[in-house]
């Protein structure tokens, strides 16, 4: 089918509302579009998924054999890498042809050659039987291995159901709890905190004890943030010794602590909350450490005494540094481990305690063979623990599993991602290159590429793939991704661009791409695909870029400033309706945003906002070819948004470039939830994007 051939789209009908506010009349002719009980939506949303599969319908044998690629890269019948927890090696296996993984045990045995009998903990399959989406949420084992506290998803809404097991008889108890976020034991192994979310805004808002065996009506409600930025969660110190209750928005946090052994007590306060003051906490030996960036953005490290846990008393450990990121404190009995960011990299610096004091001298450095990876800490349960256990891998480096020994530095290999169907890692190469933007600005992208399928005579001649994202601070890890496989075998160049809003290289880069100053994302990306078409990546001519969620955004902003740049767009569940978003504060998740894009209702940050949102920039022009995808229960970015936004963008494109609206009507914002179907879904993109890029 050539694209003069194309079935006919359906066309949504309009019906004219607006919204006056700062002197601008805001006009929206699909706000109708929102409401998903409505039959006419849904029809709608059908007839696009109709649509969709008539244009996709030629390739229906290349999405089968994308499928049938990638299922060959993936090991189905696995095991993880067992951890220690109490007296239990703790781990999860797949089986070939079961869409779940599951969680099971073995009993630490005296003689570590013998092999303590299997104990299934949860089975994600049995669990999802009659659902046609599962997830499991937040976990967690009491003390002594027997009760399992865990939070399940059946809608891909987000939002989750806890049940309490007894994992001696496999029985789980009567009686549920609706909404609920984190989930933490204290040492009695009676006492459960959980909590709860507040259901129209979407935020977890309170936290409740409750005492096993009795009904969650009997439940005490212990404590309710009421300010609608903020986030409540509950988890343990890795000592075990306290209870940590923390409540935080985008830019500011505080931490309630409760000794685990006195459940019935109440919570304390470390340091009160304090706009733009973000910390975190973990405990040793009667000291907080405590991470902090009450001295720079970057954060630094200090100790307070649990009597007196006040600002006026903490001893600085690390200071700040104006070019590393401190994003955490791993904490152990004799060590702990700095991981940091630098140079848009990941570092982990290992610090050795003297002794019982907080002292502590840098004892080395994990060292990282490639240009461009990802590394961060794996499971560590175990407080007294003398060896770390960390993961890494790159774009061109399977998933691994280490175990460094701090008393010789050495790392021991645990285990490797094993990539079947004939990989060779030695085939790829992955690089770190940087392009300027136009106030001067070097952003650093990384690339990954097949070496053999590499062209790089003038002018370029290899596909070229570019993916963002930008926002909230969130670094874009470089992980391996045996899908991908079937793009880099076919000549595909990868690249992954780190834009400003994202915390590649730390908060100063997350505070240059947001609020008033967030259209350096979108300038950022385009300087990054020119440089990459300038330097002979990519032909300028086949350029695919993709984004979801926040980077949906990107992905719509830059296909508005510079439609003649891309050749197809792969947009995943986007927030392309900023306006109308965030002018309805009864959304979720509105209110809370405000710290990272700015509050519309304010008129300076009302004509930003405007000079940048997708839909109501889109104007009468030719755009790329485009796959757009979202999902009817996503609780974080609505359906309506990209729903709307093709449906405008249809009535304004001048031409004739395919424009799919694709809509799973079982999942949420991260799609089909098991790994079976995610795998279609991912070949239905591919296959799209090879057809664009001229590769079939």
């Amino acid at each position: 089918m050539t694209q003069n051939q194309l079935p006919t789209p359906s066309v949504a009908r309009k019906q004219h509302t607006e919204i006056l506010l700062h002197g601008v009349t805001l006009s929206d002719d699909y706000a109708w579009l929102r409401d998903k009980q409505d039959p006419e939506v849904t029809a709608y949303l059908e007839a696009e998924n109709a649509y969709a599969e008539a244009v996709m319908a030629p390739l229906a044998g290349l999405r089968e054999d994308l499928y049938r690629e990638m299922l060959s890269h993936i090991k189905q019948t696995d095991v993880s890498v067992p951890f220690r927890d109490g007296g239990w090696w703790y781990y999860t296996r797949t089986e070939e042809g079961r869409q779940y993984a599951i969680h099971c045990r073995k009993q630490v045995t005296p003689d570590a050659s013998e092999d303590a009998p299997e104990e299934v903990i949860l089975d994600g399959n049995q669990l999802a039987e009659g659902h046609a989406f599962f997830a499991i949420g937040a976990t967690d084992i009491a003390d002594g291995g027997r009760w399992l506290a865990y939070t399940t998803d059946t809608t891909g809404f987000r939002q989750y159901t806890l049940h309490i097991k007894d994992l001696a008889t496999g029985e789980t108890l009567l009686g549920e709890v609706e909404r609920v976020g984190s989930v933490a034991w204290a040492a009695d192994s009676l006492t459960l905190f959980y909590t709860v979310e507040d259901e129209e805004q979407k935020r977890q808002y309170q936290l409740w004890r409750h005492f096993r065996g009795t009904l969650h009506s009997q439940d005490v409600l212990v404590y309710q943030d009421n300010d609608e930025r903020f986030n409540l969660g509950a988890g343990r110190t890795r000592d075990g010794r306290f209870l940590v209750m923390e409540s935080a928005s985008h830019t500011t946090s505080e931490s309630w602590v409760l000794p685990a052994a006195e459940p019935g007590g109440a919570f304390t306060l470390i340091s009160p909350r304090q706009d733009e003051h973000e910390y975190t906490i973990d405990h040793r030996n009667g000291l907080w450490f405590i991470r902090t960036n009450d001295q720079g953005r970057n954060l630094r490290l200090v100790t307070a005494p649990v009597a007196t846990p006040g600002r006026e008393h903490w001893t600085e450990r690390i200071p700040h540094r104006d070019n590393v990121m401190l994003e955490e404190v791993d904490l152990f009995a004799g060590f702990f481990v700095a991981c940091e960011r630098e140079d848009g990299l990941p570092r982990l610096r290992i610090w050795r305690f003297s002794g019982d004091g907080p002292e502590a001298v840098p004892a080395g450095e994990i060292a990282f063979p490639e240009p461009a990876y990802s590394a961060q800490p794996h499971i560590n349960r175990i407080f007294d623990a003398t060896t770390f256990r960390y993961a890494y891998q790159s774009l061109a480096t399977p998933s691994s599993v280490f175990s460094y020994d701090v008393s010789t530095g050495a790392s021991t290999l645990l285990k490797q991602l094993e990539i079947p169907g004939g990989f060779d890692r030695t085939l790829y190469a992955s690089e770190r290159v940087h392009a300027v933007a136009p106030d001067g600005v070097k952003v650093p992208v990384s690339l990954v590429y097949r070496i053999d399928k590499m062209d790089k005579r003038e002018p370029a001649r290899n596909p070229l793939y570019v993916y963002g994202y930008g926002s909230y601070g969130y670094s874009l890890p470089l992980g391996f991704s045996s899908n991908r496989l079937s793009l880099l075998d076919r000549g595909v160049v990868m690249a992954y661009a780190h834009v400003r809003g994202g915390g590649d290289l730390g908060k100063p880069w997350h505070d240059a791409g947001k609020m008033l100053v967030k259209r350096n994302t979108f300038t950022d990306f385009i300087a990054a695909v020119e440089h990459l078409t300038a330097s002979g990546y990519g032909d300028p001519a086949r350029v695919a870029i993709e984004g979801g969620s926040a980077g949906g955004l990107l992905m719509g902003a830059v296909a508005n400033l510079r439609p003649d740049l891309f050749r197809a767009v792969v947009s995943h569940v986007p927030f392309v309706d900023v306006m109308n978003t965030m002018l309805d504060a009864t959304l979720p998740l509105t209110v809370p945003e405000y710290e990272e894009w700015g509050n519309p209702n304010e008129e300076a940050f009302f004509h930003y906002m405007l000079s940048y949102s997708p839909y109501d920039n889109l104007k009468p022009a030719s755009y790329p070819s485009m796959l757009v995808k979202t999902s009817l229960h996503d609780s974080q970015v609505m359906f309506w948004e990209p729903v709307k936004y093709v449906a405008k963008l249809r009535t304004l494109k001048t031409d004739n470039n395919p424009l799919l609206l694709v809509t799973n009507m079982q999942a949420g914002h991260g799609g089909a939830s098991g790994r079976y179907d995610y795998l279609k879904e991912i070949a239905l993109d591919y296959a799209f994007l090879l057809r664009e890029l001229g590769l079939v």
